[in-house]
């Protein structure tokens, strides 16, 4: 399977797999294998931007963790916790998929219950940072 270089500076050793036409990699926080599309070769990359570079336990990374949103259930991609506060939640899309005002929209909504610190909007290749504070939030330059 061809999957695309992201933009990351560090090099990570993802595990996988290979079943009949379907290629899988292991995810160290799930602890299973899970079927390696665009959105997860992503969501691997930050969890292991975090595990490894960040040197976060495999306890502050929650995913896919299911929010309630007027009325129907969402799910958040990535939420990076420190004593179980919420500190950066990350809406991750596959690299094909441009980064929109959407997208911000989703996450600013999804943090309107979550309280999270920092938000990040990641295709892979541009990653989009902001601070949450006083109610508003502040875009960032920032590289991983």
């Amino acid at each position: 399977m061809q999957v695309p270089k992201l933009n990351f500076e560090n090099e990570f050793d993802f595990q996988i797999k290979q079943d009949k036409d379907t290629f899988f990699i292991y995810d160290l926080v799930r602890k299973s294998w899970l079927v390696l599309t665009p959105e997860e070769w992503v969501r691997q990359h930050w969890l292991h931007y975090y595990r490894f570079v960040k040197k976060k336990n495999l306890s502050s990374l929650i995913l896919e963790k299911k929010l309630e949103l007027n009325g129907t259930t969402k799910r958040i991609d990535l939420l990076i916790t420190e004593k179980t506060k919420p500190k950066i939640l990350l809406e991750l899309k596959a690299p094909n998929i441009a980064l929109k005002e959407i997208h911000f929209e989703q996450i600013a909504r999804y943090n309107s219950l979550i309280g999270a610190e920092q938000i990040i909007i990641s295709n892979g290749l541009h990653h989009i940072f902001a601070d949450y504070k006083d109610g508003k939030y502040l875009f960032l330059n920032s590289k991983v």
